[in-house]
């Protein structure tokens, strides 16, 4: 049995290196940065994943969607930490990705002072241009770190509505009721109306008639919305005791009065829903029937029976001669 001669396989290895050795880095650097990148995003998932797993853990919940009904400051830990999150991810890819290009360049021979030097007059001669992408990504940071808006939030970003799927260093994702995914420059975004923090407030303003006994109903909507707040399947989701603010507002058909419950913010539509049903059977009990407002009566129409309600058409004049005939 022959040796194995190391020293002339360590020979090749050498000379074999040195003949490749610049595209053996190129490709040392493109597989090294594709490493640390895997690396950096598992790590920011497991600390994502560890803060979201002690908020569940602390409220004692299975799952995230479970915390509507759990204190607003774990939800909004769980938002904001999965929008740090993915914008993380975002600032850590463009950063392994510029750091490598200039690394395979210079393994290219390509002078890295002049590029960066090139890099400025092209970004002064493209400012113009480049100033909307800046924009996006200046107005993106700042969003996220004054906690303008999460993952999970529902938000009002004019032209698009919804709830926030993903929020990216330059667009944001939001999805509306018809399921429709919109992508939001982030430049483009003037004014953010948050659903989603703090408190929100169910408002149900319910015309009665003129001539109803106004204490009477008062009492009778403030009982049915106390009841759906002593609810248990209800009482987490409301914050406060129902209100009656009183009549909102007076003509001749109705007065209509207004009342309020401070809720979760993830539950006010929810909540405004079973409380109108609620209302319309305590109505129905007390014998209150729900004024038809703006009702319209139209003259001149022949009897029910006519040909689909259009008036009597007047008989045109004739001629003496033909009405003679």
């Amino acid at each position: 049995m022959n040796d194995i001669d190391w020293a002339a396989i360590w020979q090749n290895l050498v000379t074999f290196a040195v003949t490749y050795e610049a595209p053996l880095r190129i490709v040392g650097v493109i597989v090294g940065a594709v490493l640390l990148r895997w690396i950096l995003l598992l790590s920011i998932g497991r600390v994502v994943d560890r803060v979201v797993y002690g908020v569940k853990k602390a409220q004692n919940v299975e799952h995230t969607t479970e915390l509507s009904a759990s204190p607003l400051h774990a939800v909004r830990v769980v938002q904001r930490t999965r929008t740090m999150g993915s914008v993380t991810r975002n600032l850590v890819t463009w950063a392994i990705v510029s750091v490598a290009i200039v690394l395979v360049l210079s393994e290219l021979n390509f002078s890295v002072t002049a590029l960066i030097a090139s890099a400025g007059v092209l970004g002064a001669a493209l400012g113009f241009g480049a100033q909307s992408v800046v924009k996006d990504m200046l107005n993106g940071l700042f969003m996220v770190f004054e906690d303008q808006l999460g993952v999970g939030d529902i938000v009002d970003l004019g032209e698009a509505t919804g709830v926030v799927e993903n929020v990216g260093v330059r667009v944001t994702q939001v999805r509306d009721v018809n399921g429709t995914l919109w992508f939001v420059r982030n430049g483009e975004i003037l004014r953010v109306g948050n659903l989603s923090q703090g408190w929100a407030r169910v408002i149900i303003d319910l015309p009665i008639p003129y001539s109803s006994d106004v204490h009477a109903v008062e009492e009778t909507m403030l009982a049915t919305a106390n009841g759906l707040a002593q609810d248990p399947a209800w009482k987490r989701k409301v914050l406060e005791a129902p209100e009656i603010w009183g009549i909102e507002s007076i003509s001749a058909e109705a007065l209509v009065v207004r009342l309020v419950v401070k809720v979760r913010t993830a539950d006010q539509w929810e909540i405004a829903r079973e409380l109108r049903l609620r209302l319309k059977l305590a109505l129905d009990d007390m014998g209150v029937s729900l004024p038809a407002l703006n009702r319209v009566v139209m003259d001149g129409l022949d009897r029910p029976t006519a040909r689909k309600g259009s008036p009597r058409t007047k008989p045109i004049p004739l001629p003496d001669d033909e009405a003679r005939s």
